[in-house]
């Protein structure tokens, strides 16, 4: 095994674009002035967005969770059961628990981690009131499956689709699915606005009540509901004009790097599996390990030569320690006890990628 010299390698690395490229965007914020409000640089943003996904009252927010508090608002969800995965970051269950709901956890499927459509059912009850699931490391849900039994049951569905930028689903943005979807926008992402997040919403009046409530509550002097500041800054909108720029070019890179890992570890690890008809978009490289301790031997090989992969997603959220009810997912745990996610970035050389998989092969 031959070492690599370098800086610690991380589980990621933002992109940052050129210099020059931002800074031409902060100079309009010095001529206009305007630094947030609504400014012209995050409705630029916004309409770039909307267009690149190909979906109607796309609207830049703080952050992810503040994006999923929001869409709870919007859509007059403020109390009740909100089912959802136990395998996601942990700010899916605490937007729920913030808004004083209540989340039921419902089991993922072994292949790709998302919810268990088969299982929602029997988790719904006279409290039911919408369902969030999670398009898990950018990986689709069964959105149909989902949808059929929103219908059925009258409940409404937010997505956390924090992770699917970039990810089509049969020829349509994975974002697009569901009443709401929501974005991350955060330094980690694969399209990142250094913070930022997004709400996607299917109903033009519940989409006029979200742009209402993230300004809080009020039209100049009219007040017209409890509100919040979700705003989001021409500093963060500049940073996102300028990654847009590059944005096919940052997931073809990944693409490549995804490649390499595939042919490397050639099988010896676990992948979610991808579904029909997904383009999927790289946001990470998620592999599963035969044990936990298979696996916490490989990241001691890795910290050792100063490679941090991450535990995502660690743990099941249905452990929390602060929850007042305990609800046993057996393949929730299992996964969370077994996955991590290997460095994935642009800079990643092949010969880092390689270097990473001989580790692991050889700690396998």
């Amino acid at each position: 095994m031959t070492a690599i010299t370098r800086e610690k390698i991380f589980v990621t690395k933002p992109y940052l674009p050129p210099r020059e490229e931002y800074n031409r965007y902060v100079d309009r914020i010095y001529e206009t002035g305007h630094l947030t409000n609504e400014g012209p640089l995050v409705k630029e943003l916004e309409q770039k967005l909307a267009e690149y996904l190909g979906v109607k009252n796309f609207q830049y927010v703080t952050n992810g969770t503040i994006a999923l508090q929001l869409a709870l608002k919007a859509l007059g969800i403020e109390d009740g059961e909100i089912i959802t995965t136990p395998f996601s970051y942990v700010a899916t269950t605490s937007s729920i628990l913030w808004e004083r709901c209540k989340p039921v956890f419902v089991d993922i499927e072994p292949d790709n981690f998302t919810i268990d459509v088969t299982k929602i059912e029997a988790a719904i009850t006279p409290k039911t009131r919408a369902i969030m699931p999670v398009h898990v490391f950018g990986y689709a849900c069964d959105v149909e499956g989902i949808q059929k039994i929103a219908d059925k049951y009258n409940l409404k569905v937010i997505y956390d689709a924090a992770h699917a930028f970039g990810s089509v689903y049969k020829g349509k943005s994975l974002v697009s699915y569901g009443d709401i979807s929501t974005l991350s926008f955060h330094a980690t992402k694969l399209f990142h606005t250094v913070e930022g997040g997004a709400c996607i919403v299917k109903d033009e009046e519940v989409a006029g009540k979200l742009d209402l409530i993230k300004r809080f509550g009020h039209n100049c002097d009219n007040h017209y509901c409890l509100g919040i500041n979700g705003k989001q800054s021409e500093f963060h909108a500049a940073m996102g004009l300028a990654n847009f720029k590059h944005i096919d070019d940052i997931i073809e890179k990944r693409k490549i790097i995804c490649g390499y890992y595939d042919r490397l570890l050639d099988g010896r690890l676990g992948r979610p599996k991808i579904q029909e008809g997904l383009e999927y978009n790289r946001a990470y490289y998620p592999v599963v390990f035969e044990t936990e301790e298979q696996l916490l031997r490989a990241f001691a090989a890795l910290n050792k030569e100063g490679i941090y992969p991450r535990r995502y997603f660690y743990p099941s959220l249905n452990n929390l320690p602060y929850l007042k009810e305990r609800k046993v997912c057996t393949v929730s745990e299992d996964i969370c006890s077994r996955i991590a996610c290997l460095p994935l970035f642009v800079e990643l050389t092949a010969e880092e990628a390689g270097f990473i998989a001989e580790i692991i092969v050889e700690v396998l």
